[in-house]
């Protein structure tokens, strides 16, 4: 049976699709590799949200395109968000390519993998949102990419924002919710097979259920899992600013297993800068939800992303963002400068900010973030804290690291952790200690086991 390489870029959403991709091919028989140059087949799972993601996919499939070149490899597949944006273009730029499959095709890999000629090149116009209706379920195979005691459930698909820099509903749909039972028997699965934290995620997770008729999907959802008790640490990611209610905050006052944490992007505070992406609110509205947050949940960690140099954008505009961050104190913040995509509503904007001015723009917010962040590390220095295990530091081994509840796999700082327990007993991977907090960095923590 041919082995097959999987190469997985992009957010964790498209983690998840990859998984999915290797548990089908898994199911049908296939040898899974990690290393492309010892694969007969590699499929390359693709992000298409902005340039920088559109040039590592495309840099990725030329790269994949030598090996089969070289006759190191046999067929190469591409799936994913930019097969739904070029898949045309794809496949008459790269001849290499054997066969394409777009979002809503992910269980026909084993079928592309097995026979790329008849699965066909597919030279037709992409499907168009209407038509990207796939969601994947608890008896669909997944492949866990990520370590053993750490992974994210997709509870939804898709997105109907109308926001003008996004082409994220083009290359995955409508918005669609999985049902509550499916999401909780798949958490039952996990956690009986050894995860002890699920990351729930989606394009818009706060929104979920609604087309359900559930008037309060999420939490509701979050109260059921953490009642089961099958994980220790449940978070999810992508809240709405509009949709994020105290009712959600309330469930997660009450449950120690859900984490603390809200990653809300809000974009921007300019009311007139929020106008143009179609974003509701403003910074009064946003002040006030952080207040609600802080208030029903007082040790919460907030997470949060702004573009800058978005069409219009102003001095003005910009100086009541850098306000805003000044006065929010984030717990965590990234900062985008705004790219420029063709098929959306922003690109015909008038108004285009320099480059240059974008990128120092985005520089100032990430200096006074960085300060910011700094000051809220040290105030848990003393504090002693739960901290789930990950093994080595990738940077030593000399460390170890791990992460607290208020920190996020992958994007978030870590802990260090540079003294071990009495015995050196080394902690497994994902086994939760107590550590004791004894320096803070802009970004990571130090501490020591107790």
């Amino acid at each position: 049976m041919k082995s097959i390489g999987m190469v997985s870029l992009g957010c964790p959403k498209n983690l998840v699709d990859s998984e999915v991709m290797m548990g089908v091919l898994r199911r049908h028989g296939f040898q899974l590799t990690s290393d492309p140059e010892h694969a007969d087949v590699v499929v390359v799972n693709t992000c298409g949200f902005i340039d920088t993601a559109k040039q590592e996919s495309i840099d990725t499939i030329l790269e994949m395109a030598e090996l089969k070149k070289s006759g190191s490899l046999e067929k190469l597949i591409v799936a994913g968000c930019l097969v739904e944006r070029y898949r045309n273009d794809l496949q008459r730029e790269i001849p290499e390519i054997d066969a394409v499959l777009g979002t809503s095709q992910l269980e026909q890999i084993a079928e592309a993998c097995s026979d790329p000629a008849s699965f066909g090149r597919q030279e037709n116009s992409n499907a168009g949102r209407d038509a990207i209706t796939y969601l994947y379920s608890d008896q669909t195979p997944r492949v866990l990419a990520t370590a053993p005691h750490s992974a994210y459930i997709k509870i939804s698909e898709g997105c109907d924002r109308p926001c003008t820099f996004c082409v994220i509903p083009e290359m995955r749909g409508h918005f669609r919710s999985r049902s509550p039972e499916s999401i909780l028997r798949e958490v039952a699965q996990l956690g009986a097979a050894g995860t002890r934290e699920v990351v729930l995620i989606a394009q818009e997770s706060t929104l979920y259920g609604s087309d359900l008729g559930l008037r309060h999907g999420l939490a509701d959802l979050l109260d059921r899992m953490a009642e089961a008790g099958d994980v220790d640490w449940i978070r999810f990611l992508y809240a709405y600013p509009t949709t994020a209610s105290d009712q959600l905050f309330e469930v997660m006052s009450r449950h120690e297993s859900l984490c603390n944490y809200l990653d809300v992007p809000l974009q921007h505070a300019s009311r007139d800068v929020l106008k143009r992406m179609k974003r509701p609110g403003d910074r009064g509205y946003y002040e006030k939800l952080l207040e609600r947050a802080r208030s029903i949940v007082p040790d919460i960690a907030i997470r949060t992303t702004f573009i800058v140099g978005f069409p219009g954008e102003t001095d003005a505009d910009f100086d009541e963002l850098v306000g805003f961050v000044r006065g929010a104190e984030f717990d965590r913040m990234g900062v985008f400068t705004y790219s420029d995509e063709e098929g959306t509503d922003a690109f015909l904007l008038d108004g285009k900010v320099d480059p240059a001015v974008a990128a120092e723009r985005r520089d100032i917010l990430m200096a006074i973030q960085r300060a910011i962040s700094r000051d809220r590390n040290q105030s848990h220095v003393g504090s002693i804290v739960d901290v789930m295990m990950e093994g080595r530091s990738e940077e030593t081994d000399l460390l170890l690291q791990g992460r607290m509840r208020s920190q996020a796999p992958e994007i978030d700082g870590i802990v260090l952790v540079n003294e071990l327990l009495d015995d050196e007993r080394v902690p497994d991977d994902g086994e939760i200690v107590r550590v004791e907090i004894t320096e803070a960095h802009e970004y990571d923590l130090v501490g020591r086991l107790i």
